[in-house]
């Protein structure tokens, strides 16, 4: 739910009968796997990387948040889809004041104790696109984490809008003080990130405050067991990570561009399994992308899905249509957005290529979905 773009489309004359007719709260589709999901917010210091923009003597500070399979998840409440001071002004920054009936939770029980199943448990890494937050493929993620997987988000700070536990909110800044955030920027950060994996698998907490952890996720994580995936511009950074990084066993690019800024297209070989689902930055029309693809030496498979839009592998393809109702948007205005794709069916997209990657390059569970065209899903192409 990239809002930014959405302001000309009238958001802001139309929020107060949005206001008005409040008819419920946004949803998102149940995961499908066999655990509840539980999930817990990080406070993260990275003192090796000074922050400037801060100030001196302060280091890049980062906001995460763990996604994992739970048990015994009654009596703990839903997790909000961003935290409430991010999301008011996220909204309020595109002029889309959403009432407080409308805020949208997750199917992540907060705090709860992780399920026990006698091995450690695979985990996958989440970097979001330019301008986004953490919360922007909650589906995919909880989709993961209800299936075993322990998925960690982060928050690029100063490249959205974040929020810290003392109630600081940090918004996307680009000045001469905050400069745009590169890929290899985020890929530093998801590195810092893979530090703290390391910490939590090996019994430590490397929450800054020291926040009491969910009972058993301490020991949990398997370090040796890890992927990546990324939207945009952190797709890119997936594979700037992969190229820099032993630790990350497989990466899924979610339509990267691979060429942003300044950053040169990578040239250099990459032998261990990729993935790319592609709508807007396309081999065909990305010659970038395209260059990256022939670097690929190992497992590699590139699909994509008919009427798909940039933002289509993620929770705007079914937030969107939500929103567009609530602020009258034309069926023009939100084809722009979503493309044609179905919002029903971008759903069991996101929820089983994802998966059936990860299964198959981290668990060792293969399936037949990525072997080639499926008849569950006509709509998504192999492409070549």
């Amino acid at each position: 739910m990239a809002l930014g773009a959405a302001a000309p489309l009238g958001l802001a004359s139309t929020s107060r009968a949005a206001s008005a007719a409040a008819p419920g709260r946004l949803t998102l589709p149940e995961p499908t796997g066999p655990h509840p999901v539980g999930m817990v917010a990080l406070h993260l210091l990275d003192t090796s990387r000074p922050d400037p923009a801060a100030g001196a003597g302060h280091y890049r500070e980062l906001m995460a948040s763990v996604w994992y399979p739970a048990r015994d998840v009654d009596d703990y409440p839903l997790a909000p889809w961003m935290a409430e001071g991010a999301m008011r002004a996220f909204l309020d920054d595109v002029g889309f004041p959403l009432p407080p009936s409308l805020a949208l939770l997750t199917s992540g029980h907060l705090g709860a104790p992780v399920h026990r199943c006698g091995h450690r448990l695979p985990v996958v890494v989440y970097s979001h696109g330019s301008g986004s937050h953490r919360a922007d493929h909650t589906i995919m993620v909880q989709e993961l984490a209800s299936h075993g997987y322990v998925v960690v988000t982060v928050d690029h700070t100063y490249d959205g809008f974040t929020e810290f536990p003392d109630g600081r909110v940090v918004p996307q800044i680009r000045d001469s003080t905050h400069p745009t955030l590169s890929p290899m920027d985020y890929a530093t950060d998801a590195r810092f990130v893979l530090d703290c994996v390391q910490d939590l698998a090996a019994g430590r907490n490397p929450d800054v405050d020291n926040l009491a952890l969910p009972d058993g996720l301490l020991g949990t994580l398997d370090p040796l067991d890890i992927g990546m995936f990324g939207w945009s511009k952190g797709g890119r950074a997936t594979a700037c990570v992969m190229l820099a990084d032993q630790r990350v066993r497989a990466g899924l690019s979610l339509d990267g561009p691979m060429q942003p800024g300044p950053m040169p297209t990578i040239t250099t070989d990459l032998d261990r399994p990729f993935m790319m689902m592609t709508a807007r930055f396309t081999r065909a029309q990305d010659p970038n992308v395209a260059v990256f693809w022939s670097h690929l030496k190992g497992w590699r498979l590139n699909v994509q899905a008919d009427g798909a839009t940039h933002q289509s592998y993620g929770d705007t393809q079914v937030l969107m249509p939500q929103l567009a109702k609530l602020v009258g948007m034309s069926d023009q205005q939100l084809k722009n957005w979503i493309g044609t794709l179905d919002p029903a069916r971008a759903v069991k997209i996101q929820q089983a290529y994802p998966l059936a990657f990860f299964d198959q390059h981290l668990c060792h569970h293969r399936g037949h979905l990525l072997d080639g065209p499926s008849r569950a899903f006509p709509e998504v192409h192999y492409l070549p």
